[in-house]
Formats: structure tokens, sequence, C-alpha cells
């Protein structure tokens, strides 16, 4: 017996049961390192020997899988106590998908005892259960060292008995062993994960056991497995191969067919009906396998007749004269085998199989494209394995093929061999032919001196390999390996089984390209280990902060003095301002004890200032209006609020002097008081059931993003966040705060190539190509105001998440009675007309018939009337028989938050059911995954029970569900949706100014009072019968928005960006690459068409979103969201965050900087003329002619003129709106991107300047006309805030010389500055440019 024979069939295993893995796919496999160190125990019997057997075990389906593994004999010894000890300290090592609470380990602990006739024999003495996983699919207790486990009485083999219940301690036919444990420790073994190839699934093994493809452990230990190291591989290849079968090819096959057709028959129980089975295919599988596992998914290839290669046969087959002699199997491609280790225990495996289909279905041809869909019947006829030979290198090889009922690598049914042999018992089967070549400079040799040498290897060969004396070399096709239209068909699969599926082929010769392969010059091209790197872009741009200030009396006397409208509390008394509080330092518990629990938050926005940097860059903003969303009430747009100026202003820090926000009235005028305040009543009263808690948890961790928008360009000023905990009053009846927050923006740079991983360092927030910009502080006013809640807050849903069903009692539905309540306690019924109750009664009797006396005209409504009632009295019994078996279930649906609850479904008949579920809609599903439920189950503490393998899906995936006489089951439901309603999130943005605005009050109404959606769940047994309804109830509510992204992009393309996850849940301190820090994430995305995922880059990497989007025509704004999870059944996400896509007409503009570029844009005019107005975001670089307002003809075209003069070189987006001065509504939106040069420098100066203030300096330089004759020239500069000019145009003679006089304001930093001076002629065209270098000391 070889290496390879003794390794294989010492680790046979048993398989899964068969249901384990037929729901899903099976996911990623757990290693396992398991240390059992000792026996220790009272019923331990000194000096005899004891043996540890471990197996693996599903509770659910009483089924032992895997392979047990034996420890080495070891004798008991003396313990203290009056206790014995076994030593053992042997480590097992396994892996398994099987990441189920059921799955275990069992522990079987034997003894040796000995018998009346001398002998010996082995008694089962106890055993233990280890758990693998707990609740979820997580490890069990990873950290955890030492652990002991308690053993029972008797043998294992109980636990396959029908009464045993999961889990163990339920079991009351089990007794524990008193005194008695297993020390022991189990840990995942990460390390293991490399040699997952090498190892199958479910084996247990030993860390002293050698695995065939590893290298010897280093030092004493002999624990190959506890830091696996693997042996080198090498590349061989297979080409020329041929397959020879006895008697000879055809009437091998004649015999094959005429069996599988007796076969079919039989099976049919029919008698002959013309058709018969033919062969469509001939496959060979090939792989390489280590005697415990194949190394790879074996290659398959497509064989063909030597007949069809050529009319005449091939050249170089040896004709004996014989029939056999020249037909043979070829393969024409070549097949390289990149896996192959010098190890004994290392072979090729061969497997024939052949496809098979019935001549009156495809015609014994191959199929076309719409039979797809058909059956195919694959059987394994042969097989063979070859292991090279010492110290060969190319060689030509002879296989002999196997048959019959015998176990091959590839664990199928094969076709019996011929019950004679006419050539010698070596090829009674067969034989497979080939020639064989290593690329590696090493032979394929075995290495000996590396592992245990076999006995029978020095009388033997590990495989025969007889030298052919005149080789058969087919030569490889030119065009690569064949494809056969039965890819698309059969599965390679189901060997040796018909398989009924549709078109699951994964296949074929189209595999045998390894990533080693030599290349050909019709290969498909090969993907290098690319990854293109895309920006990350940092998620938080502004840190939300408190800006709380602690105002002086004079900054308190011109808030007064302003005449902003005072806050009252609920006794009309004005609400002081407040001094700073430390954030942080807020009791929940305080909250929600006091007695005020009414909330009228109120927003009261009073100035706006201008940065002075801001200022000089952009256009200074006259009008201003704000949007922003707080908590889940829709999103609110304000009026147009002007800027007005004050003596002294607001003015703190370096900001500008702040202006007052004045409402601005439809005809102009302006409102007083100044500012805007808005109220927002939050009363439990109208909340939902705990929603409370919720809410003070949103003040006290989330904050407000607000933007602001210049009211007449319609252009984005920039984004403000404040921290909404000063909103918590802390016990007291009202609070106030003032704040002053940085209004920036965010300006991204066109996408660029970047090399390296700078970009993806781990807490590198800061993305290249983005700048921050401060445009300006907003101050405003926090309050809260407590309210006593007078009436008992509404419960809008039960606490309960089981939903009952109804008794079947059936009652008289309402309408037809006007019920009053007696004085006395008794009920008062008023009757009402039918036709008061029932519009379409009402309608038959209007249309009667003309009049002719009222006797008839009675007489003929009594007749319509019984006429109406027999034809409705079906729909109505019906409709009274479904309301009895109806139960109601009211859904408040939050954007991405899955709402979970159970139906007790009861079967109301004496006999057995099998009842399936029809939902009609998608978003509502019952949740089929234990593990999912039992998730679930543990958020919501519910103490229902949980059951296995509960449903079974249906063809069309609809699922049932088995239930005995009487019996009530749960039926687990989860509702999620990640659409965002348009009714509860209204449009947000600078296209318009709506109505709603004007309100300055928000109440959280009843969700009751939005349109809800009914979804209808029916439970039906056979015949399509109903024995339950459930009727789902479904209300939107606004969900809370955590953060706001707003990207301008050219209109009609793709936008791609990558957004990088902040380190929420990571500690300080913690290294890079340490797994435990970061958990995973996962995203949806409300858009179905936007793609959006996300993926990590390793254990203590940082995580990215990656959006694409794809945008629309301009002006069109694309608003959706992105929900983020870090729980693996996405049951609530953690933060929400909201995207603006804003489409622009993109127009690309290549200019020089310092030099004006002139170009048109062509407006379009609408249905109706507008006066408009063209505003640009960098006014200073960008020049619109006409400046002001014009009249844009309805239908009629129209040019615009624009310059642009780029301070700066490199790539820039500028924003130009063509705004509807009157209405103020956006037209048109444009986006020029800008690629400047620099220009050409002919002369260089440098100064140095004092830093600090001071007067700054004037300096004097000298440009000379190169021109004979006069011209005229435009002075300009890239930093107008740090020099100007003593004229800003000259002219000068032909040949003369000109001094330009310059003035070099003061700098407040410490640096180095480049300024440059650009000199242009009349038409703006650069003719030279100055450098100027200003050191600031």
């Amino acid at each position: 017996m070889g290496e390879w024979d003794r390794v294989f069939r010492q680790h046979l295993t048993l398989p899964p049961h068969p249901q384990r893995g037929r729901a899903r796919p099976p996911p990623r496999s757990t290693a396992f390192r398991c240390v059992l160190k000792y026996l220790h125990g009272a019923a331990l019997s000194q000096g005899v020997q004891y043996q540890l057997r471990l197996s693996l075990f599903d509770a659910t389906y009483h089924h032992f899988f895997g392979r047990t593994w034996r420890s080495s004999w070891q004798a008991a010894g003396a313990a203290p106590p009056r206790s014995a000890r076994v030593m053992f300290n042997e480590v097992v090592y396994f892996h398994t998908s099987l990441n189920h609470p059921s799955i275990a380990a069992v522990v079987e602990v034997v003894m040796t005892a000995g018998k009346r006739d001398g002998g010996s024999q082995h008694l089962s003495c106890g055993f233990g259960i280890i758990p693998l996983f707990h609740g979820g699919s997580e490890v069990t207790d990873p950290a955890t060292e030492d652990r002991a486990l308690k053993l029972y009485h008797g043998t294992p083999r109980a636990l396959l008995h029908p009464r045993f219940q999961n889990p163990v301690e339920k079991n009351k036919y089990m007794t524990v062993m008193e005194k008695s444990h297993l020390q022991y420790a189990l840990k995942s073994h990460q390390p293991l994960e490399a040699i997952f190839h090498l190892l199958p699934e479910n084996l247990l093994i030993s860390g002293m056991r050698t695995v065939p493809g590893l290298l010897p452990a280093h030092g004493d230990t002999g624990d190959c497995l506890q830091k696996p190291r693997l042996m080198k591989t090498v590349t061989c290849s297979l080409e020329g191969l041929f397959i020879q079968l006895y008697p000879s090819l055809e009437e091998f096959e004649e015999e094959l067919l005429e069996l599988l057709n007796s076969d079919r028959l039989l099976q049919a129980n029919t008698a002959p009906d013309g058709e018969e089975v033919v062969v469509r295919e001939r496959r060979l599988h090939v792989g390489v396998h280590n005697g415990l596992r194949f190394v790879q998914a074996p290659q398959v290839a497509v064989l063909v007749p030597d007949m069809e290669l050529s009319p005449g046969g091939c050249q170089g087959v040896p004709s004996s004269g014989a029939r056999d002699a020249s037909q043979a199997l070829v393969l024409r491609s070549r097949i390289q085998l990149s896996e192959m280790v010098p190890h004994p225990a290392f072979r090729v495996c061969f497997q024939l199989e052949y496809v098979f289909c019935s001549k009156g279905r495809a015609g014994g041809k191959a199929l076309s494209g719409s039979a797809r869909s058909e059956a195919a019947d694959m059987r394994s006829v042969r097989w063979a394995v070859w292991s090279p030979v010492v110290g060969t290198g190319d060689t030509d090889v002879v296989l002999p093929l196997r048959g019959g009922a015998c176990r091959g690598p590839c664990q199928t049914l094969m076709y019996r061999t011929p019950p004679s042999s006419r050539q010698g018992k070596h090829v009674e089967s067969g034989t497979v032919q080939f020639h064989v070549s290593s690329d590696s400079e090493e032979h394929l040799v075995t290495a000996a001196e590396i592992l245990c040498k076999d006995k029978d290897e020095s009388k033997q060969p590990p495989t025969p390999s007889l030298r052919v004396p005149t080789p058969w070399r087919v030569p490889v096709s030119p065009q690569g390996p064949r494809l056969s239209m039965s890819q698309l068909v059969a599965s390679p699969q189901g060997t040796g089984q018909t398989l009924q599926q549709d078109g699951g082929i994964t296949h074929l010769e189209a595999d045998l390209g390894s990533p080693d392969a030599e290349p050909c010059a019709s290969d498909q091209l090969r993907a290098l280990p690319f990854t293109p790197l895309q920006l990350p872009m940092a998620a938080v741009g502004l840190q939300a902060c408190s800006s709380h200030m602690s105002l002086s009396r004079a900054a308190l006397a011109r808030l007064h003095a302003a005449g902003f409208p005072d806050i009252l509390d609920r006794n009309q008394e004005p609400v002081e301002i407040s001094e700073p509080v430390e954030l942080g330092n807020f009791n929940l518990r305080l909250e929600e004890a006091d007695p005020l629990q009414g909330n009228e938050v109120v927003l009261q926005f009073l100035a706006f200032g201008s940065d002075a940097q801001g200022s000089v860059e952009g256009r200074q903003p006259r009008t201003v209006f704000l949007t922003f969303q707080f908590y889940r009430f829709p999103p609110v747009t304000t009026p147009r609020l002007q800027l007005v100026s004050t003596d002294g202003g607001l003015a703190t820090g370096l900001a500008m002097p702040a202006q007052l926000l004045v409402r601005v009235n439809e005809d102009g005028t302006l409102t007083r008081p100044p500012g805007l305040q808005l109220k927002y009543m939050v009363d439990p009263a109208f909340l939902r059931p705990g929603e409370h808690r919720w809410f003070l948890r949103y003040l006290a961790e989330h904050s407000l993003q607000i933007d602001v928008w210049d009211g007449d360009s319609l252009l984005h000023v920039g984004s403000a966040a404040i921290k909404l905990e000063p909103l918590l009053r802390q016990g007291q009846t009202a609070v106030r705060t003032y704040h002053e927050l940085e209004v920036a923006t965010t300006e991204y740079e066109p996408d660029g190539t970047v090399m390296g991983r700078e970009a993806l360092r781990h807490g590198a927030l800061r993305p290249l190509g983005v700048r921050v910009a401060v445009r300006g502080r907003l101050h405003l006013c926090l309050a809260n105001v407590g309210h006593p809640c007078d009436e008992t807050p509404e419960q809008l849903a039960s606490h309960s998440r089981t939903v009952t069903a109804p008794d079947g009692t059936v009652t008289t539905p309402g309408g037809s009675w006007c019920s009053r309540n007696a004085p006395g306690g008794g009920r008062t019924a008023w009757a009402r007309r039918l036709v008061d109750v029932d519009n379409e009664l009402e309608a038959a009797l209007r249309n009667r018939r003309p009049e002719q006396g009222w006797p008839k005209q009675r007489a003929w409504d009594l007749q319509v009337i019984d006429a109406y009632r027999d034809h409705i009295k079906g729909e109505s019994i019906y409709q009274m028989l479904s309301q009895a078996i109806t139960a109601t279930r009211t859904v408040h649906a939050v954007l991405g938050t899955a709402e979970f609850f159970e139906f007790a479904l009861k079967n109301p008949y004496g006999v057995q059911h099998t009842v399936t579920i029809e939902v009609d809609h998608p978003e509502l599903s019952v949740i089929l995954d234990p593990r999912e439920w039992r998730h679930f189950k543990e958020l919501t503490k519910s103490v229902t029970p949980v059951e296995e393998d509960m449903f079974h899906l249906r063809d069309d995936l609809k699922p049932q569900v088995y239930l005995r006489p009487g019996e009530t089951v749960h039926i687990p439901f989860k509702y999620q949706t990640f659409s965002a309603d348009p009714a509860v999130v209204a449009a947000q943005g600078p296209a318009g100014l709506g109505t709603g605005a004007s309100e300055n009050t928000h109440s959280l109404g009843k969700s009751g009072t939005k349109q809800a959606k009914l979804i209808q769940v029916s439970f039906q047994v056979s015949g399509g019968k109903p024995i339950a309804l459930l009727r789902v109830k479904v209300e939107p509510q606004p969900h809370v928005v955590d953060q706001t992204f707003r990207f301008y992009h050219p209109e009609l393309t793709f936008l791609k960006k990558t957004i990088r996850l902040p380190p929420w849940h990571t500690l300080p301190g913690i290294p890079v690459g340490v797994p435990g820090g970061q958990p995973e994430m996962f995203v949806r995305c409300s858009d179905p068409d936007i793609i959006c995922e996300t993926k990590s880059l390793g254990p203590g990497e940082p995580q990215d979103i990656f959006l694409k989007v794809a945008g629309g025509p301009s002006p069109q704004i694309k608003k959706f969201f992105v929900a983020i999870y870090t729980d693996t059944w996405l049951a609530a996400p953690v933060q929400i965050w909201q995207f603006y896509l804003h489409s622009l007409q993109r127009l690309d503009v290549a200019c020089t900087a310092g030099q004006l570029t002139r170009l048109s844009l062509l407006l379009r005019g609408t249905a109706a003329p507008r006066r408009v107005q063209a505003f640009t975001s960098h006014p200073q670089e960008l020049e619109v002619d006409p400046k002001g307002a014009f009249l844009l003809p309805a239908n009629g075209i129209q040019d615009l003129y624009i310059g642009v003069r780029p301070r700066q070189a490199g790539s820039k987006f500028i924003y130009l709106n063509l705004v509807d001065v009157e209405s103020h509504q956006l037209v048109s939106s444009w986006l020029l991107c800008l690629s400047c040069r620099q220009p050409l420098i002919s002369k260089a100066f440098e100064i140095s300047l004092p830093a600090g203030g001071g007067k700054g300096c004037n300096k004097r330089i000298t440009y000379t006309n190169p021109y004979p004759s006069p011209r005229f020239y435009f002075l300009c500069t890239n930093r107008p805030d740090l020099l100007q000019f003593k004229e800003d145009s000259f002219e000068v003679a032909g040949g003369e010389v000109y001094t330009i006089g310059l003035r070099f304001a003061p700098s407040q930093t410490v640096g180095e500055e480049e300024i440059l001076v650009h000199i242009n002629d009349h038409e703006d065209k650069n003719e030279e440019t100055f450098c100027v270098k200003v050191l600031y000391q």
C-alpha cells in the first residue's frame, strides 16, 4: 500500500447531515485549537489505562459527522484528595463552516477492562459536550484559556436517542458524574486558515500528525499545525493525453448505453418507447490530491474521440490491425497543475465522466440555448491516480484505469469493470497516457528525507510508470481548450446521478487556465493585482461643537438693543441666557424624572457675519436662507432673510461685525422685530412608546446640521453644525443658550491620480485635494421650555412583540348602528338608513324609473334594495368570515430600522396541515434563519421559543410550516424599508422656497395622520384555503439625519466617491492591524439604482464607503440616504447620512493664470419670459456680461458672455447660477471645470517684511516696453489681499522703461509667500509675469 492510499483510507470522514447545508451556501470556515489537558475525578481507578475520543455532533439532527479522533492510552495516577488524574496534554486541530449553536464536540472517556477469557475490552465510562458556537455564529468564549468540562455517565451514543433535547441541561435522563471533570482549552486558531486547502473540513487531527504538504515543526514541540509552514510547490504540465477503453471505445460505450437505457425503462416501469440514451459529452476531471482532499477544485476538460479530429485517424497511433488500436478519447489542450508538492502523498487524480441525454429530446446532438433547463444524466466510469517517479523529468506515463465498487478520491460510484481480460490485468479497465513536463528547475522528486518512509515503497513504486516505445503526441490546439454546449446544461457537481436544475454550470475547460499558465496569443488578458485607488474623503467635514459663549454685559446690551423677541417660559416670563456648562455632564435619569415632560424647543436665528477671507474670495451675500432638519420633523427651508448692518454689531473673535437677520416680505419690505424664531413642540402624548427616551438621547448625542444659502444667487454659502446637548434642561423649567457657529464650505478639487497608499493611512481623515474654508459665523439661540403633560401618553403600539390571532367570533360590522352611552350604564343604538351607510346603494336608488306615484316608487325601491342585498350577500358573508380570522398589527416604520414581531398561528383543525405563508409586499418578510430570529429576540427581550429549521421553502420561495392538530406556533416577521418616502421627507435645496417654510411652529403630529400602507399576509392550507389572515398597517415615520453631504457634478455623468468611515469604536492607543478594534460596517442605500458598498481593508484598518451615482440633467437635485450598520442582520442603523447630488451643465475651460479667457454660454428661455441674473461663486475670477438683471425672452436664445481670470494654476471648480430675480428660482446652473496652467515667469524678486502688523512696505520694479510703438498695459496679481498697485494700468512708449509702484500689505503670520505680478496687454493677454517671494519674519 502506497503513502497516498494509506493516508486516504485513514482519513475518510462521514459527511454532515444532508439537511444542514441546503438552506444557504456555507460561510467562511472557522479554525479551532483544542487542548485536552487532564482528566480528574474520584471515579477514576489508579493504574487503569484511559483514552479520550473526540467527535463532532449535530444536536439538531442527532447526527455524528467527521471522523473520531483518538488520543494515546495513559495510565491514571493518584491525585489529592482521594481521586485520580490522567494527564494527556494533547492538541487537536480542526475547522468547520457549520457555525450553528447546535454543533458541538463530544468527548468520550474510554478505559481498558479485562475479560474472563484473559483478553481486554474497551468500555465507555463517561462523556462530555464542548459547545463550539454560542447563540450567534461567534466562537464560544475565544478569550478563555482554561475550562473544566463536566462529564455525564454512560456513552455518547445516548445522544442519538430520540428523547435527547438540546441544550443538555433540559435532559432529565443524563446524570452528571460528581467530582469528575476534564480540563481543556478551546480557542480559534487563525494560522490554520493558511492550510484550509490541505486539511478537509470537519477532520479532527492531532498536531503531532504530519499533514501532507507541510514542513516539520521547528524545535522540539513537534506540533506542525501551531504555526504551519507550507512546502514549496512546483508546476507540471500534462499534454498529449488520451484514454483507451477496454475492449474498444465503441464496444464500451455501446454496452454502457444499453445498460443505462434498460435502467431508465426499469425506473419508469414502461415498455420501450422509441427513445434511447446517447452520449452527449465525455469529460475528464484532473486535480491534485494530498490524500486528505483536493488541493484545488479539479479542472474539467472535454475529451473527443480521435475519429472526430481527422477522418483518417491520428498520426502516430500504432496500427496493429486491431480496430480498438485507433480508437481513443483525446484531449487537445494542455493541463497545467501549479499546486503540485514533492511529497509521496501528493498525487494527480483522473476521473472519466460521461454526460448522457435522451435522443428523443435532444436528437443526439448538442442542445441549443432553448434547452438549457433540460436535465442531464452524468455517470463516472473510470478513475486513476499518478505520482511522479523519483528523479525523473520529462517522461511519458501510462496508467491503468480503475472502476467498480472501490473508494476513490472523487467519492462517487463508478461503472463496473469488465468480467474478463484480453490484454492483461493492468489494462482490463483501460489506460490513460500522457506526457508530463515540469516548468521548474527542480524535478518532481519525493522528499523522503523529510517524511517517514513507507515500507511498501521499496517493493513497488507508488504508481506504475510505463515507458511507451513510440509515444503518441497529440498536438495542442492553438485555439485553446475546447468548449461544449453542455456547459450551459449539466453540472459537474452531480456526478453519478441525474440533476434536475436550471443551468447551474460553472465550467469546464474554461477553468483550465490557472493563474500561472503560460501565455498564449489567444488567451484572455489577466488582471494584475492592482486596486484602483479612489481618494477617500472624510466623513465628518465639520466638527460639531457647542460654540457656547459667555456674553459680556456690553454684548448683552447690544443683543437687547437689537430688539430680538424674548423667549418666554410656561409662566410667560423671559428666559435668561444661561452660563456655559461643560459638555458630557448630563444625567439621563434626571431628564426622565422631570415632571415637565413636554418640550418646546426654540431655535432663534439672530445674525450672520461674513468672514474677512471669505469676502475676498467670494461674493458677500445680501440675503440668506437656511435649510436643516431637527429630529424626525420634516426638513425646513426658511424664508429669505435680509442682512441688516447695525452700529457695533455682534462682533466676536476674528469675524467681521455680524449683520442682523431680518425677514423679507413678498413685497420686499422688512419684518420687525429682527431674527427668525422656530418652535418645535415635542409632547410625549404624540410620541411612540419609549420614544421620549430616544428623543433625550438624540439631544445628548446628536448635532444639528444647518446649511446657509445665498438668497439672491442660490449658491451654497456653507454649513454649520451644533451639538444639541445644551437643550437638556436637567430639572430646570427652561434653558436658553447663545451660540456662534463657524459656517464653512468644503471645496473638492477634480479627481486626480494618487501614487502610493498615503490616502489610506489609519486616522487620516483629511483627504488630499479637499479644502475647508470658513465663510462666516452664524449667531443663534437655543432654548427649551418645559411644559406639563396633562393627558396620558397615547400608546401608539403595544410593547408586546406577539400578534395573537382572533378567537374566531363573528361580530356585526359597525356602521349600521350609531352607539351612545346611556346614563345608567346601558347602551343605546340609533338606527340609520341604508342609503346613509352605503354609497353604492344610494347611487342605484338615484337612477330610479320616472315618477309613477309614491306607492309604485316605494315598491320599486324595495325591489332594488332586495336585489342589491342578494348581489352583495356572498361578498358580505366572505368579509365577515375573513374578519373573524383577521388580526391587525400597526408598524411605525423608520428608514433602515427593522421592526420585528411574531404572529401566533394556530391550527384550528383536528388534523395536521402544512401551512403556506403568502406576503403581498417585499418589505415584509418571514425570518427563516434561526440565528437572525434569535438576534431580534435578544434585542426585543422576547421570551417565546425559537425553533431550528422550522420552515420549508417551496419552489416559488414561499415558506411553509407544519402544524399538528390544534398546535400553535410563533411565526417571526420583519418589516424593513430602505426607500425614503417623499411624503415624509420633503425636498430640500436651493431650487425653490416653499410656503411651508413660513410656519414658525412645528408639532410632532400623530403618525396616523400620514398615509398608511396596508400589507396582507395569508396563511393557507392545501387548496388555497386560509386559516388566518394578518393585516399589517405600516405608518411611515421621518428618520433622524446624522450627516449631510452635498456634491456638485456634471450632468448625465457618474459620480464616484469614497468616504472614510470615522473610527467610532476604536480605543486610543490600539496599534494598527490588531483585530477587535473597529467593528465591520454594513451599508444600505435608499435608492436601488445607486451602487453603495463597503469593505474592510483588514483588521484594525479603516473602512471606506464607495458610492457610484448616476447624475441627471441640469439643474436636477438627486437626494438619497445611506444607512450604516454594525450588526450583520441590519437591525438598526447607527448612522443615517443624507446626500445631495446637484447636476450641473459642465463647461471645460483651459486657461492661463492671470490672463483673461473669454467664452460664451447659450441661454434658452422657458415657456414664460423671465427677469434673470447670473451669479458666480468666485466673482473675483469670473466676470459675466451682462452683469445685472436682464430679460430672458420666452423660448428664446440669448448669449451670456463670461470671462475667466484664475489667480492660481491647477484645477478648480467654479459654479454659475442663472436665477429668476422675481420668484427667486433657479433657471440654469453650470459647473466650470478650470484647467489652469502657470504663465512663464520672466523675472523673480525677493524681499523680507516684518510679520504681525505694521504699515506695510512700498517697492518699485521696472518694465521695458519691447515693442517699437506705444502700448497700453493692465496689472493684476494672484494675491490682491497682500499686494496693491499704485496704478492698475499704464501706457508706455516704444522701448521706454516704466516704473511700477507696489504696496505690500502686512501679514499676521510668519512664513513665505510667492506673489505673481501679471502684465497684460490691451486685450488682457499676458505679456510678462514677475514673481516676488516675500519672507514674513
